[in-house]
């Protein structure tokens, strides 16, 4: 299975077709606008379930463990529920996400969500990556409701990914999503297949950067934007 423009890529799973199969219903309008990949649907999910649980419980027997002793035996169980949970971007309609929460809006100054929460799994290892996601757009006719850029990061952030895809895929998908004239969009966040393996750096942090529109053309844009996200968060709003 090939992904579509990096925005959705598919699992590659070792499963036969009757237990994946793609969704091709046509998907309401704002989908037609956007050049994205559905959500993997799961022909049988019961099936797949304890398909994940079988394998689980494998891999406890292969590195010498057993299995079916009291502290193992639903491991299988937890593990599979936790992937689930963690790998939830990949089921995830960004449709429906959406909402329809776009707004015509007079406004043409720049947005800026910063600090935002991210948790994601690195497709090398499957170790997580845990950091923080800076996001800003110039709107041009229309502005979209503040809880779905959190909300497009966290669709992204799990799955299987790379830092850098990670950040260029929520960049395009609300340049394609809004059509703004510029998007900015910064992730920092430290990689455990980095600090509890290898060259175990518990201290080193990974930055990467994508710019659309006149964040790319604009220095001056630019520096303020990395301003606005460099200065202390204030602790107290309200």
């Amino acid at each position: 299975m090939s992904p579509n423009n990096g925005y959705h890529p598919y699992v590659e799973m070792n499963a036969s077709p009757e237990l994946l199969e793609l969704e091709t219903e046509e998907a309401p309008s704002l989908a037609a606008s956007l050049n994205f990949a559905p959500p993997l649907a799961v022909a049988d999910p019961q099936a797949t379930d304890l398909a994940i649980q079988d394998a689980v419980r494998n891999i406890l027997s292969l590195l010498g463990e057993d299995a079916y002793r009291e502290g193992l035996l639903n491991t299988p169980l937890r593990v599979r529920k936790m992937y689930r949970e963690l790998l939830s971007g990949y089921t995830t309609d960004p449709v429906a996400l959406i909402n329809n929460a776009l707004f015509e809006v007079d406004y043409s100054e720049p947005v800026i969500v910063r600090d935002i929460e991210l948790q994601s799994m690195c497709e090398h290892h499957m170790l997580p990556f845990i950091g923080r996601a800076h996001v800003a757009y110039i709107p041009n006719g229309r502005v979209i409701g503040l809880s779905k850029i959190p909300r497009i990061v966290d669709m992204f952030s799990r799955r299987l990914q790379v830092q850098e895809r990670l950040t260029s895929q929520i960049a395009d998908f609300l340049e394609e999503t809004l059509q703004p004239a510029g998007v900015a969009v910064v992730v920092e966040a430290a990689h455990m297949c980095a600090t509890l393996r290898g060259v175990r750096k518990a201290n080193a942090r990974m930055v990467t950067t994508a710019m659309r529109g006149e964040y790319k053309t604009n220095g001056e844009l630019r520096r303020e934007f990395i301003s606005h996200i460099s200065r202390p968060m204030t602790q107290e709003l309200y």
